[in-house]
């Protein structure tokens, strides 16, 4: 094992601004309570800046469509990836989403020395990475790497609209809005939401635990077998 003055000298004869490709990487969809978790890695090129690049939250969505398009053109490298339900019910919001991080690094076509990550929390990667706080807003590369993963996101929750109608995807994104809420509580949890997060694990207890809304004693109609509820 190598003492801690070898390892110390080490660390000092590392090249830390040595040259070579940055690479800015962020993710979309850690808050909603329902379809994966984003991630998107972007090396830019220098000799082909985008213009308008900023933090994907505080642009509209038009502007983020283009800038979705022209980040896709003109970057150097980039990819896009994501971490399943299944694994952020299994692993943990947190774990999910440096996973995700670290398959769109690792997508990438070219290389980079060093990933900057939003954020303060770092995924393992093979090589220099250092977190940023509130990089989306002050890191071009970044910025970019927000905007094509909330993008390709959106896009999914319409997808996810199209197979699941009765939640409002399209409109909430997965995110706990009083909608979604009172849809889960109608509805129960359907296959793309999270029961590892709190409000859906609530509304499913809630279903669990309600009392059967069936004819009260004495009412004429229906059966004992009769469903309960349901859209209309």
């Amino acid at each position: 094992m190598r003492s801690r003055t070898s390892l110390r000298a080490e660390q000092l004869g590392f090249d830390w601004n040595r040259p070579g490709l940055v690479a800015g990487v962020d993710e979309a969809g850690r808050g909603p309570l329902a379809g994966p978790v984003v991630a998107a890695a972007v090396i830019l090129d220098d000799q082909n800046p985008v213009s308008g690049l900023a933090d994907s939250k505080v642009l509209t969505p038009a502007q983020r469509e283009r800038l979705f398009d022209e980040i896709r053109a003109r970057a150097l490298a980039f990819s896009i990836a994501q971490a399943e339900v299944e694994e952020i019910d299994t692993l943990n919001i947190l774990r999910a989403t440096l996973l995700a991080m670290r398959r769109a690094v690792d997508g990438l076509r070219l290389p980079p020395v060093l990933v900057l990550v939003d954020g303060n929390q770092l995924p393992v990667l093979r090589m220099q990475a250092e977190a940023v706080v509130n990089g989306d807003a002050t890191v071009a590369a970044i910025s970019a790497a927000s905007i094509l993963a909330k993008v390709h996101r959106d896009r999914m929750c319409l997808e996810l609209h199209r197979c699941h109608p009765l939640y409002g995807f399209d409109a909430h994104k997965g995110y706990a809005t009083p909608e979604h809420l009172r849809a889960l509580r109608e509805h129960g949890a359907c296959a793309v939401h999270r029961r590892s997060f709190e409000p859906v694990r609530l509304a499913e207890l809630g279903r669990e635990t309600a009392p059967a809304r069936g004819r009260m004693p004495g009412e004429a109609g229906g059966h004992a077998g009769a469903p309960v509820g349901g859209a209309t």
